[in-house]
């Protein structure tokens, strides 16, 4: 019972969530006034998404999760896969955004939100908006932020580094986990700009460097890649056998997330193609123009 119930910590997050929650529940307050009641009903279960992914957040960086991590390889890939999967995937689903923006509308919020909109200074914040909800940009993000922070060198530096960690690591793995799940999950009002197809492909992209990374660690190699569990007092579990678990964690843990968001997008393109094998054709481009192009020109 001890290793659940102590070690807390305090992370600078539990500021920002508490900042949201309020924020988002002001937002809430000033929609209702001239909404339908179904729509406030509506925005109230999305919110319990919202503020369920803040939860999984804190979790993952106050918890005990966090103290042990420091000593055991496999505890921070669960952390990791907490920050890029489990509360990305849940604020998605919440669509907060509309509630977050709603309390800088009007007379007393025109500076924070008209003059932004449109002023010059903004401008580089608003394209590198702009560029993160790319469809494609979002999915290369998550495997880079994924490939660079298990590599040997930058993991050793956060490990070592509570800022680097805090801010670089952590907070890299959540914003990029909600860009990229803001191309598969409905989160009004912001709209799914990838196609069923284009969001299938990116799925099996994303699960195969998951698993190149972790067979990498699994079992195409026979030493331990970081340094920072190799002198840890008091632990029995010899780095490399840490080192196998968390990738075996890691393969496993991502395929809960990528499988059933796959059979979503493959239902999808089924509806929309009447049956399983005009869904697949179109997968594999065989009801594209350039196919049938290629086709006709064998006859």
């Amino acid at each position: 019972m001890g290793y659940l119930i102590d070690h807390w910590s305090f992370d600078p997050f539990l500021i920002i969530a508490i900042v949201l929650t309020l924020w988002h529940e002001i937002g809430l307050a000033g929609l209702k006034a001239g909404s339908l009641p179904e729509l406030t009903r509506q925005r109230r279960l999305r919110s319990l998404w919202f503020y369920g992914g803040l939860v999984v957040l804190l979790i993952a960086v106050q918890s005990p999760i966090e103290y042990w991590a420091y000593d055991y390889f496999f505890v921070h890939m669960i952390q990791h896969l907490l920050l890029m999967f489990a509360a990305p995937t849940l604020v998605v689903a919440g669509a907060p955004w509309e509630p977050l923006l709603h309390p800088l509308r009007g007379r007393a919020g025109q500076t924070a939100t008209g003059e932004p909109a449109t002023a010059g200074w903004t401008r580089p914040l608003r394209a590198v908006g702009a560029v993160l909800l790319q469809p494609w940009v979002g999915v290369a993000l998550f495997s880079v932020a994924m490939i660079v922070w298990h590599l040997p060198a930058p993991y050793d530096l956060a490990d070592r580094n509570q800022a680097v960690q805090i801010w670089l690591m952590h907070s890299s793995f959540f914003v990029v986990g909600i860009v990229f799940w803001l191309q598969f999950i409905p989160s009004p009002p912001v709209r799914i700009r990838m196609s069923p197809v284009s969001q299938a492909a990116a799925l099996l992209l994303t699960n195969c460097v998951m698993w190149g990374l972790a067979m990498a660690m699994g079992f195409l190699t026979s030493t331990s890649w970081y340094s920072v569990y190799n002198h840890v007092p008091g632990v029995t579990l010899s780095p490399f056998a840490d080192q196998q678990i968390g990738a075996g964690i890691l393969w496993i843990c991502g395929d809960f997330w990528a499988i059933p968001t796959m059979i979503f997008v493959i239902r999808r393109l089924t509806a929309e193609d009447g049956s399983v094998s005009a869904a697949v054709d179109r997968l594999l481009g065989r009801g594209s123009a350039r196919f049938n192009w290629a086709n006709r020109g064998t006859h």
